[in-house]
């Protein structure tokens, strides 16, 4: 006889373990799956931290949803004392005519977001070891920050089960089947049934939802710590984060943690990952070519050989926006996906959205521009709503 719960979340990432959260906060019989550890390193919810912004370039309906998850962040962190995100700001810089400036300014002017723009004079003064591109613009925002990311993952998990939550871990998923009325799941030792459920796979989304045909592909994308030269990146003298769009990738960073490195990585490129479980995480030959040219033309006092890196998995869509739907047969499937490297900010949100849609059938945040029916007319079979 399978085992019966009101609801499973399979994958336990910063997406899954924010739904097991919110799903636990209402006192349902939830149990939450995850074939690795609790905030493991074989996914995109790792390497230290992650930026978190309002000033979103990237879409401006994005910005609703991030003035939520700041709360909601600040809930959690409360709820369990622990420290999760630091308000160090963020300098971001480009092409005046570039969509990432450009997007600022848009978000800036919608939503009133809190952007100063940084004059050529003031910019060395005020972020002292960068060389900023001949013509380009600075902006800074003085609300942006980064997340302790695995910490993050760790806090929704314990405060899930703290209210209830089961969780299983290193469990890995053999099928999924999807009934008009309810769904099943099998493991290597397990067979479960439930009336609801939330998939949060990241890379393995597709593997859980075939018959959904998401238009999703995995990257592989490394991470990079660097030594510094001189002390001026620290965080303890107030430096913050950094984007910088150059005209061969889009490039980003942290302050430097523990005085001795800078965290950094590229945005864009990135190579296809045809087996998740099987990522190579090796440093390949070109691997550091884009970031080092990075580090010499513009951190000058980066070492631009890295003292070590991390490896991660990007799942994106063609029009790098998230997917948040309902399975079309069966509504109380509900799934995120194709996070697209932007995402893990967005988690704290996320997860209450997924526990709104697979209780309610619906939800009050506006996730309409999400929908993975924008697809359904490019060749795909993905279809449903996305509440």
């Amino acid at each position: 006889m399978p085992k019966c719960v009101d609801y499973l979340v399979l994958g336990l990432g910063g997406m899954g373990s924010s739904a097991l959260y919110h799903l636990s906060k209402r006192g349902l019989n939830v149990l939450g799956m995850e074939q690795f550890g609790v905030a493991h390193d074989r996914g995109s919810s790792h390497g230290d931290t992650r930026i978190i912004r309002k000033a979103y370039f990237e879409h401006p309906n994005y910005i609703p949803l991030l003035q939520r998850a700041y709360e909601l962040w600040r809930e959690l962190e409360q709820k369990s004392g622990k420290s999760l995100f630091n308000p160090c700001g963020l300098m971001v810089a480009g092409s005046p005519d570039g969509g990432v400036i450009q997007g600022v300014h848009q978000a800036s002017r919608l939503y009133d977001v809190a952007v100063e723009n940084v004059s050529a004079e003031d910019v060395t003064e005020r972020f002292p070891g960068f060389h900023i591109p001949q013509g380009f613009e600075v902006t800074y925002e003085p609300e942006a920050g980064f997340l302790f990311v695995e910490e993050c993952v760790r806090t929704q998990i314990e405060c899930a089960l703290s209210q209830g939550a089961e969780v299983n871990l290193n469990e890995k998923i053999n099928s999924v089947v999807i009934h008009d009325q309810s769904i099943e799941v099998r493991t290597d030792t397990q067979h479960y049934s439930a009336s609801g459920m939330i998939v949060t796979a990241g890379a393995w989304s597709s593997t859980c939802l075939p018959e959904l045909n998401l238009p999703l592909e995995v990257v592989r994308k490394l991470l990079f710590w660097n030594r510094v030269k001189q002390p001026v990146y620290n965080l303890e003298s107030g430096n913050g984060g950094f984007f910088f769009d150059m005209p061969y990738g889009e490039f980003y960073g942290f302050p430097s943690l523990d005085g001795k490195t800078v965290k950094l990585a590229e945005h864009t490129g990135g190579e296809t990952v045809i087996d998740p479980g099987n990522l190579n995480r090796e440093l390949m030959a070109d691997d550091a070519t884009s970031i080092s040219r990075f580090i010499k033309e513009v951190m000058p006092e980066l070492e631009p050989i890295s003292k070590r890196h991390a490896t991660c998995m990007y799942t994106r869509t063609p029009d790098g926006h998230f997917i948040v739907d309902q399975h079309p047969r069966n509504p109380a499937v509900v799934y995120g996906a194709g996070f697209s490297g932007h995402g893990f900010k967005f988690a704290s949100v996320i997860g209450e959205i997924l526990a709104e849609l697979v209780t309610e059938g619906t939800t009050t945040h506006p996730i309409e521009f999400l929908s993975a029916k924008r697809f359904a007319g490019d060749g795909t079979s993905v279809s449903g709503s996305g509440g």
